[in-house]
């Protein structure tokens, strides 16, 4: 019998995510997602939501920038697979369970002009982080010479991505068409 086991979600920030170590020194943060839902109901015709609260843990990596980029209420996209916790309850002995989704990968949603900083986190030049942001492709925010705000991904082409260097570098006539 085939079984696939993978989860796609889309929500926002229950709660600020608290990034906990291991004893290896491996990150792990739980994150409370709010998933929501709408339909029109046909009987009444009128407009229905619903919200679902999903509990996700998020390992190594992935913990540390949800630490230090989320917030409550901040728009996330979860990729991961569901996994099942039992334990014993302490007080009545009974045997618990309880269904969570283990994120795998994660895309940070909405923009960084969205709202404040994570709570505790003072906004800084260069980043939330205080650090320039990483080589190779990352995407920053920055005020091009005209003082509007502009993308840029790391790459030394003026902001550029390599797929738009490559066509903006490409001959302007037929003439210089090597074949």
């Amino acid at each position: 019998m085939a079984s696939y086991n993978k989860v796609l979600l889309i929500g926002n920030l229950t709660r600020d995510p608290e990034v906990r170590y291991t004893t290896g020194g491996m990150a792990v943060t739980d994150i409370g997602l709010a998933v929501n839902r709408y339909w029109m109901d046909k009987g009444s015709n009128e407009r229905k939501e619903e919200t679902t609260f999903v509990d996700v843990t998020l390992w190594g990596r992935q913990a540390e920038i949800a630490g230090e980029y989320l917030a409550k209420g901040r728009p996330v996209l979860i990729e991961g697979r569901l996994h099942l916790d039992q334990w014993e309850d302490r007080e009545s002995g009974q045997k618990r369970s309880k269904l969570k989704v283990v994120g795998e990968s994660m895309q940070l949603l909405g923009s960084r002009e969205g709202g404040a900083p994570p709570a505790g986190k003072a906004a800084a030049p260069g980043g939330a982080s205080g650090k320039p942001a990483p080589s190779g492709g990352a995407r920053r925010q920055s005020s091009g010479p005209s003082g509007a705000a502009e993308e840029d991904y790391g790459y030394s082409s003026g902001g550029r991505t390599p797929d738009q260097t490559f066509y903006d570098d490409a001959p302007s006539s037929d003439d210089n068409v090597p074949f």
